[in-house]
């Protein structure tokens, strides 16, 4: 059988690589190769910024409402096709169907309502001179932007940057992950179908270094969105910053999971469960290391280990699966390199951190049984560096002040949870902890109206809600006197 090649997506048609030349895309439950993806290069980049810079002019000049109704058919198309979309993001990510279902897929179509919605409420601002006149503020679309995503939630994040960008009236030029480029694949067609605007949204597909480089480096593109890891963000900020670009960075995370020995347990078990394993702990939110309140230690330990090695690891199919594939035969390396460096470092892992053989097809795919791992120092590279897999550290503490050294001490500050039912503590610690969001007795809960980002090395700039179309929008003032 003929594998498919995936096409860019440039002015409304479907093109071939310019080089000619494609990647193997792989299916990471099967380990086997089941489509190509262009490797595109700067002259698709060019051609996609030139289809981009011809279409700004009237999606720009479209009425808020106008552009939220072009959204609005996207978000029912995607909907409407919910079957192809989610067994197409399983297939590309190794993630259960199940959780495609719940999340990904259900998210990006919530992105693309959501701008849409909101771009109508986008109000300007205004500020009274007593005796002297006003100011008001206007707010303009920067023109050609481009928006790159990574490979864990492929639409779902690839939405998140794309929706804002068109809802302010900016044309698109995007790069997906060439790890997981499906959907993004699939929205091109959906674009397609729905007569979307032709070079509003530019969907090109190839590697980092290529690809992404030649959209952050064009002098016509304004603004870069990107989110992924911490190196390659300092790579887009080194050619991009001296351009003088507008940057939104959301990089990497190491996050803490602080538990006292008051919190509603139950409901903690459950949710530490699934904040420290979901999407296979590929979600730069995931909670990788647990400190929990001494007094709570050993029931925890035990209950929560008992909990991790009951999860089913495999084909993504099955609906008894709760960890799917890694990503990639590389990341699956990455994690077992890391696994074995925390024995080194004097951890012992009890329970999981097993490369297993799946039955039936998926015999050649890339699983890890979930990863407990105790008695490791603060300062080792395991509890440093983030690992972005199905590995947890956990550890006891015995007071406020000793948790938020931990919690603290890490370059990263992308996300923390704490779970206590002392309001009082509450208040205290997350005014203390260095994060850009915190979840108190919950996680992954999500108001898109909400700033997201992180501090110190986990990005630059906030997304969602107002911040993101601030972003994507250049702010004039104007001063009126009329003494």
């Amino acid at each position: 059988m003929k594998l498919e090649n995936i096409k860019n997506y440039i002015g409304g048609k479907f093109r071939e690589p310019t080089g000619g030349q494609y990647l193997e895309n792989y299916e990471p439950a099967t380990g086997k190769v089941y489509s190509y993806i262009p490797d595109s290069d700067e002259r698709d980049v060019e051609a996609a910024v030139g289809a981009a810079t011809a279409a700004r002019s009237d999606w720009a000049g479209l009425k808020p409402e106008e552009r939220a109704k072009w959204m609005m058919k996207l978000a029912d198309a995607i909907e409407n096709d919910m079957d192809l979309y989610v067994a197409a993001e399983s297939k590309d990510t190794g993630k259960p169907v199940s959780l495609a279902r719940a999340m990904d897929i259900p998210r990006a179509v919530s992105n693309f309502r959501f701008f849409a919605h909101t771009i109508t409420q986008f109000s300007s601002e205004s500020h009274f001179m007593q005796g002297v006149g006003i100011n008001y503020t206007l707010r303009s679309p920067l023109g050609v932007v481009g928006c790159i995503s990574p490979w864990n939630l492929p639409l779902y994040l690839f939405s998140w940057k794309i929706a804002p960008a068109l809802a302010a009236g900016n044309t698109v030029v995007a790069k997906p992950s060439e790890v997981t480029p499906y959907t993004a694949w699939l929205l091109s067609k959906t674009c397609a179908e729905t007569g979307f605007p032709p070079g509003v949204l530019n969907i090109v597909h190839g590697l980092g270094h290529k690809t992404g480089e030649a959209i952050c480096s064009h002098p016509e593109v304004k603004a870069i969105s990107f989110t992924g890891g911490t190196s390659t963000g300092k790579r887009i900020a080194s050619v991009a910053a001296p351009m003088f670009k507008k940057l939104s960075l959301e990089l990497g995370g190491k996050n803490p999971n602080i538990i006292f020995a008051d919190c509603d347990y139950e409901e903690m078990l459950s949710v530490s469960v699934r904040s420290s394993f979901a999407n296979q702990g590929q979600i730069c939110l995931c909670g990788s290391r647990i400190y929990v309140e001494r007094p709570l230690y050993e029931k925890f330990r035990k209950d929560f280990i008992s909990r991790v090695s009951g999860l089913v690891t495999g084909d993504p199919h099955d609906g008894e699966t709760n960890i799917g594939a890694l990503v990639s035969e590389q990341h699956m390396n990455k994690i077992l390199s890391y696994i074995d460096l925390a024995r080194q470092e004097g951890g012992i892992v009890l329970t999981g951190g097993e490369k297993i053989i799946a039955g039936g097809r998926c015999s050649q795919g890339w699983f890890v049984t979930p990863a407990v791992i105790e008695g490791l120092d603060q300062s080792c590279r395991t509890n440093q560096e983030e690992i972005f897999g199905p590995v947890v550290t956990i550890a006891p503490f015995d007071t406020e002040e000793e948790v938020l050294a931990y919690a603290n001490g890490t370059g990263y500050g992308l996300s923390a949870t704490l779970w206590t039912q002392d309001l009082n503590r509450a208040h205290r610690m997350a005014e203390k902890i260095e994060s850009g969001i915190l979840w108190i007795n919950c996680w992954l809960i999500r108001d898109l109206r909400t700033p997201f980002g992180g501090v110190k090395h986990s990005g630059v700039g906030r997304e969602g809600g107002l911040e993101a179309l601030r972003f994507f929008t250049e702010p004039k003032n104007i001063c009126i006197k009329y003494h």
